[in-house]
Order: C-alpha cells, then sequence, then structure tokens
C-alpha cells in the first residue's frame, strides 16, 4: 500500500511523537509498503512561538498538495494538527478522499498551561480538525476515553511500542554519580511539570536527559541537579540503564514513550496517578504511581529490573503497525485514479 504520513513534527526533533512517527514508518516500509513522509524540511518555516526548536512551515497548501498528487497514496494519515495537518486535510476533503488523523499531543492542556486561556477553547478547534476524519488514532486508553467524553465520536484507540533491541538492560557506567540515581529522560518544556521532580528530597542523584525551552531555567533555579543531552540512541540507551528509578512528573502526555524505553532498559518508574503513567504501568508492578512522588520515587527503588523488562516486552512494533494499518481508511479505486 502506498501510505502518505503527513506530520508537522519530524526530525531533527527529538521527542516521543518523532520517535513513534519513524518507527511506524519503518515498520511499515519493512513489510513492504511504499511510506512517503511529508514533513517541515520540505517548506519554507518560521519558528514555532515559544518553542523555536519546533519549525512550522509556511503557507504550505499548495506544495501538500502537490507533493500528494504526485505520489498518488492508497491512503492517508494526518498524524499532527499544524500547518501541514491542516493543508493535508484539506486537500483530501477538497477530494473527497477519507483520511485519519492522530492525537498525540494534549495541546488544549498546554496551550491552557502556557496561556491561561480556558481549555474549552483548544479543544473546540480540535475537534474541528479531527471531526472529518475516518477516525481519530489515541496512544492509550485513557485518552480513548477522554475524547469519548469530550464528543470525538471518532476516536479510536492505537497502542504505542518500543524497540527493545536499543533499550535492554546492561552496565550502569555511564554516569559517575552518587547513588541511587533518579532520572528524568525527554523534553524540557513546561507542560513537563519538572519542578515536581527537581524540588524533590531525594537520595543520591537527580538527572535531567534532553533539551527545551525549559532547561535553562530549570539549571538556574536547581543547582543541585545534573543536566545532561545525549547524541543518538546507543548513547540513549546506555543513559537510561544508568538509573536507579525513571521519574515521569508530567500530568499532561497522552502516553509517554520514554516510561517504556525506561522500563525495557530494566529500570522502574515512578510517576502521578494520571493519563499516561495509568496506561503504560497500570497495575503491574513495574512502577509506583503516587501523588507523593517522592515516595513513589524511593518506594520504586526494590522492583525488579527483570519485572520491568518483561512488563515493556509486551510493547512490541509489530502489533502498533497491524492496529494502525487496520485503523486506515484506503481510497475506493476509482476515487484514488480521479
Amino acid at each position: 500500500m502506498r501510505i502518505a504520513l503527513v506530520t508537522d513534527a519530524w526530525t531533527p526533533q527529538r521527542n516521543g511523537v518523532v520517535r513513534v512517527l519513524a518507527t511506524l514508518a519503518a515498520t511499515l516500509g519493512d513489510l513492504g509498503h511504499l511510506i512517503r513522509v511529508i514533513e517541515p524540511s520540505a517548506f519554507v518555516t518560521i519558528p514555532c512561538p515559544s518553542y523555536p526548536e519546533i519549525p512550522l512551515a509556511l503557507l504550505p497548501g499548495r506544495k501538500v498538495a502537490r507533493l500528494l498528487e504526485e505520489f498518488g497514496p492508497d491512503a492517508v494519515h494526518i498524524a499532527t494538527e499544524g500547518p501541514l495537518g491542516w493543508a493535508a486535510r484539506s486537500w483530501c476533503q477538497k477530494h473527497r478522499r477519507p483520511f485519519t488523523t492522530a492525537y498525540h499531543t494534549k495541546f488544549p492542556e498546554y496551550i491552557s498551561t502556557r496561556t491561561g486561556m480556558p481549555v474549552s477553547w483548544p479543544y473546540a478547534l480540535m475537534r474541528r480538525f479531527h471531526g472529518p476524519a475516518a477516525a481519530v488514532l489515541c496512544p492509550s486508553p485513557s485518552v480513548h476515553r477522554e475524547l469519548l467524553q469530550k464528543d470525538f465520536a471518532n476516536a479510536l484507540p492505537w497502542s504505542h511500542g518500543v524497540d527493545t533491541q536499543v533499550f535492554q538492560p546492561g552496565p550502569k557506567d555511564f554516569l559517575d554519580l552518587p547513588r541511587p540515581i533518579f532520572m528524568y529522560v525527554g523534553r524540557v518544556a513546561v507542560e513537563k511539570n519538572l519542578p515536581a521532580f527537581l524540588g524533590l528530597d531525594l537520595p543520591g542523584s537527580k538527572v535531567v536527559v534532553g533539551d527545551g525551552p525549559a532547561r535553562a531555567g530549570l539549571m538556574k533555579h536547581f543547582a543541585d541537579t545534573h543536566f545532561r543531552i545525549v547524541n543518538g540512541d546507543q548513547e540513549l540507551a546506555r543513559a537510561y540503564r544508568a538509573a536507579d528509578v525513571f521519574v515521569f512528573p508530567s500530568r499532561t502526555d497522552t502516553f509517554g514513550l520514554v516510561m517504556l524505553e525506561a522500563l525495557a532498559s530494566g529500570v522502574p518508574v515512578a510517576a502521578f496517578p494520571v493519563t499516561g503513567p495509568r496506561d503504560v504501568v497500570g497495575d503491574a508492578k513495574v512502577g509506583v504511581l503516587d501523588e507523593d512522588l517522592r515516595a513513589a520515587a524511593l518506594r520504586a527503588l526494590s522492583i525488579p529490573p527483570e519485572d520491568c523488562r518483561r512488563h515493556a516486552s509486551r510493547f512490541s512494533w509489530a502489533r502498533v503497525a497491524a492496529e494502525f494499518l487496520s485503523h486506515l481508511r484506503p481510497f475506493h479505486p476509482q476515487a484514488r485514479a480521479g
């Protein structure tokens, strides 16, 4: 099948959405499908306000239409709600092509956190964007339930996976710091709620691996925390397995792929009992979910690494790709030729 994947989030951005989409594209390619990724590097872009690391395509409508028509897809999946996503949506509606979308990020909550805007306003925009889609793919059961409650009638569950060949237990020699090591990996931004972790009174060391707009401010305010940036998956994998507990303070993530990567590395999780952690950890004895994040982090120290690894192995990319394909809405042959 010829599948067009349209996304405003792509490399060299480093975040969970990009990792999911890149791995999905590679997995589908290995299965024999032809994938065309339409992403920002092919367009004139401007920096995203308040998040300059993210480029936004400038007036991409005509070029998106041309790229889609040249590729001649059998199916279109729109992964993000940015300029490229809106342009692809318009093309599909104009030509009466079915398409699917995904709800990777809780933009309404992020916007509300950053601006104070009532969360109902951006949710109205999200319903407008996703409304015409044949299906809105949700990264976890919790997000699926939330969207159904918010009148996204076309929402469908779609699990995510982890590469257990890249992320696996091994030597803990990447960091020479006092133990235990409590670690966060991911985007360093206000919506990740990092002060809830960095302000905890914990023994040993606290480590943040990643970059983002809040990094400089957090480094200044939490001088006792060790901030690191790694290059490539191999170095990232070494960082994960150097930790004793992975602390995930976010309350707004739709899934939290970094938790799966930590578990695959044999590292237990401490988090709040919210969407994301509930879906990744749930009732499994591979993490501690508690409103008292300090207590959760300390209790997680006693969890066996082999239990974490076994749990992560259930989230295979073969299953993720199969679910994705089952949710696609291929064009009718006559419509594709028209």
